[in-house]
């Protein structure tokens, strides 16, 4: 799972979060349904959810902490080449500065 970006992260976040939405509705309007098969699929399906929303804190803590990482290097690099950080910030504001006047 390393290979994967931000933004796929993001969405397999909130897939995530749309499974868990629906596999709880799916317990709330089965819950007065009676029969062993009943029960069963409501424990197994609780028993995946549970499992969902460990799986999403963790990729939620791993995006947090990588994020984290990530801004503190930067700030590394900004406080170690600060000349540097301001010729790349200035370059950056030409180049944005020069395509909004295109439009």
């Amino acid at each position: 799972m390393n290979d994967m970006t931000m933004s796929q992260k993001d969405k397999l976040m909130s897939d995530l979060r749309v499974v868990v939405a629906d596999a709880e509705e799916v317990l709330r309007m089965t819950a007065n349904e009676v029969g062993e098969s009943a029960a069963d699929l409501r424990n197994r399906v609780q028993a995946r959810m549970i499992q969902a929303k460990a799986d999403l804190l963790h990729l939620q803590e791993a995006a947090l902490a990588k994020a984290q990482a990530v801004g503190h290097a930067a700030d590394d690099f900004v406080h170690d080449n600060p000349w540097k950080s301001v010729g790349i910030a200035a370059g950056i504001g030409l180049v944005v500065g020069l395509l909004i006047s295109r439009r």
